[in-house]
């Protein structure tokens, strides 16, 4: 059969290409897909009237070979050569085969032309083709974007505003240098409340997630207020950090604060295993320079930068900086419970505003900070109750040991075991009945 002509069909290509930025190879492979869709349209309308039916799998050894030069395509069946054909679209007879393949042999396959007429393929599979090539496309650029973007998640990229969509922002980014921009999605809970997102205004923002599956709308998801982007804006202005000299152990993050009256802020725990450099020093920089420059970055969020300790009394006061810390008991270390006493005047400083502060040094720590006046601090008291706590725990674990080794069916196993053990020796005493039974009918017929 002749080759069906799609006029154009090089410079459709080159269209496409360029609009979608996608490779020429991608477009063709779309292309070919959706033209095999529409090939399967038109055999479907042909069986209409006799009421046959294709499933899902029917058209799995045919393809479609696209010719650019001569602008058309052929599709094309591979069939399996078998002595009684069943169907005719898999399979065909060896006999018609070696009329002009003398060599062929049962269970080859061969690849034939069955490329419809140029006016049969008729417009349903037209509209078939147009219908899936659009929907083809959509994948390939959503592939392309996943495999260019997946080794750069958790890592941070220039974007530029571009639109707003219900509350989301709707930003460009690139992979790279001379990359065609790709649309990320900056949704409410990942924007920072200090940023003016403007069209064509540029922030540095931090991949969060490469949405992979029939996603709607943009497949890339960024951020403004992960830790990340913290970690990376100080990574990149503190040496120390990127020769690994002073590590960042734990970041805290509140950059979308429960109330309009708190600003976001962030406390950062550094620690270095060099004696003569100051973690806490190089992180803020000469005259504060390097912290400004990353406050000026986040629209003038609060960052305390503090040193991590190994002891958790002492990580836990500066944890609570700016705050000044007089004593940290430990109350409970399971479950990591810590008293923190501090001077009257300090109360409000230790806490924050709303709890900002006291919440934040937890959620560094990994400790649950209960702020505590010095002045009527009973030290007396909080160690009988605490040793109440402890008396009543303990109380409920001996009872919860107790009730699991009183429950019947932990006795129950030896009494089936013995009832096992009495089944056993009763079978093998009957066997041996049978057996003795059966040596005297042996003997009384000899």
């Amino acid at each position: 059969m002749s080759m069906v002509q799609l006029p154009g069909l090089a410079e459709m290509i080159e269209v496409i290409s360029r609009e979608r930025n996608l490779p020429k190879p991608a477009v063709e492979v779309a292309l070919q897909e959706a033209l095999l869709k529409g090939y399967e349209r038109y055999r479907r309308t042909l069986l209409l009237d006799s009421g046959s039916q294709f499933d899902e799998e029917y058209f799995y050894n045919f393809d479609v070979e696209l010719d650019i030069e001569e602008e058309g395509f052929l599709v094309l069946a591979t069939k399996m050569i078998v002595e009684e054909v069943e169907s005719t679209d898999h399979q065909i007879a060896l006999i018609e085969v070696r009329e002009v393949a003398p060599e062929a042999q049962l269970g080859d396959t061969v690849v034939l032309d069955v490329t419809p007429e140029q006016n049969d393929f008729g417009r349903m599979a037209a509209i078939q083709t147009k219908q899936v090539l659009s929907q083809k496309l959509r994948d390939q650029q959503r592939k392309l974007i996943q495999e260019e973007f997946q080794d750069l998640e958790k890592t941070v990229l220039q974007a530029r505003v571009l639109r707003f969509e219900r509350r989301s922002v709707i930003m460009a980014v690139t992979s790279a240098f001379g990359q065609p921009e790709v649309e990320a999605e900056l949704p409410k809970r990942e924007q920072l409340p200090n940023d003016n997102y403007r069209a064509n205004a540029t922030f540095k923002v931090f991949l969060k997630r490469v949405a992979d599956g029939p996603h709607r709308g943009p497949q890339l998801v960024v951020s403004r207020a992960d830790a990340g982007l913290v970690v990376y804006l100080f990574a990149n202005e503190v040496p120390e950090i990127e020769d690994e000299v002073v590590r960042i152990v734990a970041v805290a993050r509140e950059a979308n604060p429960p109330s309009r009256q708190v600003g976001p802020r962030t406390k950062i725990a550094v620690d270095t295993l060099e004696r003569d450099v100051d973690p806490v020093g190089a992180c803020i920089g000469a005259r504060g320079s390097r912290i400004q420059a990353v406050v000026n970055e986040l629209r003038g969020e609060k960052i305390d930068v503090i040193r991590w300790s190994p002891d958790p009394s002492t990580y836990i006061s500066n944890a609570l900086s700016p705050a000044r810390v007089d004593a940290v008991r430990l109350i409970d270390t399971e479950e990591r419970q810590a008293h923190v006493l501090v001077a009257e005047d300090q109360l409000s400083l230790a806490i924050g505003k709303e709890g900002q502060n006291v919440r934040l040094a937890a959620r560094l720590t990994g400790w649950k900070i209960d702020i505590k006046d010095i002045a009527n601090y009973d030290q007396e008291a909080e160690d009988l109750h605490l040793s109440e706590l402890q008396s009543q725990k303990a109380e409920e674990v001996e009872a919860v040991e107790e009730d699991i080794e009183s429950k019947p069916e932990n006795l129950a196993e030896p009494s089936t075991e013995a009832d096992t053990l009495a089944t056993d020796t009763a079978a093998v005493n009957e066997d041996a009945a049978n057996l003795t039974a059966t040596e005297e009918n042996v003997d009384n017929e000899e």
